[in-house]
């Protein structure tokens, strides 16, 4: 069974990405190769969409720069050292959260 793939106006519509960043940033991640078409158009898979929204977490929400997200998407053990990052941002909101009730060193 082939695998399901999307035209680049349905990933835009999916990851909330304009076309032309998309076209960018695969010029930008090795990683990010889209299958062409014999006319040419690109063709994501599931895999590219998960990677898009890594990179998108890496750009927007971590604030990383181009090459900052391309040096940690090339990194060793990537999925783990995310997978470790998630876990203890997680750690660190329910502490925060948990600690909601006491007080403060220093407050009255």
């Amino acid at each position: 069974m082939s695998q399901k793939t999307y035209k680049i106006g349905e990933v835009a519509d999916i990851t909330g990405l304009k076309p032309f960043v998309l076209r960018f940033w695969e010029t930008e991640f090795p990683q990010l190769v889209p299958v062409r078409t014999k006319k040419g158009q690109r063709l994501y898979t599931d895999e590219h969409l998960t990677l898009l929204s890594t990179i998108k977490t890496l750009l927007y929400e971590e604030k990383l720069t181009i090459d900052g997200a391309r040096r940690r998407l090339a990194g060793p053990g990537r999925e783990a050292s995310v997978l470790r990052q998630v876990y203890d941002e997680l750690r660190d909101i329910r502490r925060l959260l948990g600690d909601g009730d006491t007080a403060r060193p220093g407050a009255a």
